[in-house]
């Protein structure tokens, strides 16, 4: 479960280590940079699910490098190294989530008992094994686009202004 540092630490200047405090920073598949902190408490390393554990509480993503996580993420990391497998398996469990979500409290949230108490259902260890490795695969060639489409954006957002004042041209 996330902790978050103390409120001094926070930057956007790419000064420590990159900090998601919650579902607001989730993009489509890993979360967009928007703040950094130099007094990391709590980690998630590189492809651990981060889950929203507060309203919307079971929102996903995929940490994209090491980070920081605040008090509105969990880091869940496969015992086994089975990340794929599991964040399938909370996906699949998304009614579990829903419940809270749906419940009529004003601020949904969970706790570390309340999910694992989760119920969840666990195939044969071959199956696991079977489904991490070709699911493993497609989500590898996932985070190599999302590092190909984050250097081509640097590169457009160093190139363009240069373009822009007439420092660079384009020959023919």
């Amino acid at each position: 479960m996330g902790q978050s540092p103390s409120g001094d630490s926070y930057n956007i200047i790419g000064k420590g280590c990159p900090f998601y405090q919650g579902s607001t920073d989730f993009g489509a598949i890993f979360p967009t940079m928007r703040m950094y902190t130099d007094k990391p408490s709590r980690y998630a390393k590189v492809l651990d699910t981060l889950l929203s554990v507060r309203a919307p509480v079971g929102s996903l993503n995929i940490a994209y490098e090491n980070c920081c996580i605040g008090r509105g993420l969990a880091s869940i990391h496969g015992k086994y190294d089975n990340n794929t497998f599991v964040r399938y398996l909370l996906k699949n469990n998304r009614w579990y989530f829903d419940n809270i979500n749906n419940s009529g409290t004003t601020f949904g949230s969970i706790t570390k008992n309340y999910l694992f108490e989760m119920p969840i259902t666990i195939p044969d260890g071959k199956l696991v094994s079977m489904f991490e490795q070709k699911s493993s695969l497609i989500e590898q060639q996932i985070y190599k686009n999302e590092q190909q489409i984050r250097e081509l954006s640097n590169l457009r957002d160093w190139l363009l202004p240069m373009l822009m004042n007439g420092q660079a041209t384009i020959e023919d």
